[in-house]
């Protein structure tokens, strides 16, 4: 069981990376980004996805505006604010140093378990 909760935690850590990401190219109604997180396979519920806009919202580093809906009450659709496309500019940076630094770190042990 301590895998999948690693797994998962991984997961969450690069959430408001992916949420920024996915947020960045449209503007984006909730279920729409957790519907496109189960496609990356980063897989979301709802009650920790509205928790995380808000927060990104009160950072400024997202903002709503309220569109009629055909089908119900109106939607909250969110974008990407100026800051929040600097905030994901640093983060897409960080990750790129991440991956590399786990890519070496994971050739590394494949190397010593060849040499063992």
């Amino acid at each position: 069981m301590k895998l999948e909760n690693t797994k998962a935690q991984m997961r969450k850590g690069l959430l408001e990376l992916c949420v920024l990401s996915i947020i960045s190219k449209n503007e984006m109604y909730p279920s729409d980004v957790i519907k496109k997180l189960k496609e990356l396979k980063m897989i979301v519920v709802e009650g920790t996805l509205y928790p995380l806009l808000n927060r990104l919202k009160n950072d400024d580093l997202l903002s709503y505006h309220w569109k009629e809906s055909t089908s119900g009450p109106p939607r909250k659709y969110y974008t990407i604010t100026e800051l929040g496309f600097q905030f994901l500019e640093e983060l897409i940076v960080t990750w790129k140093d991440l991956d590399k630094a786990v890519n070496k770190s994971i050739a590394h042990a494949k190397e010593t378990q060849t040499h063992s």
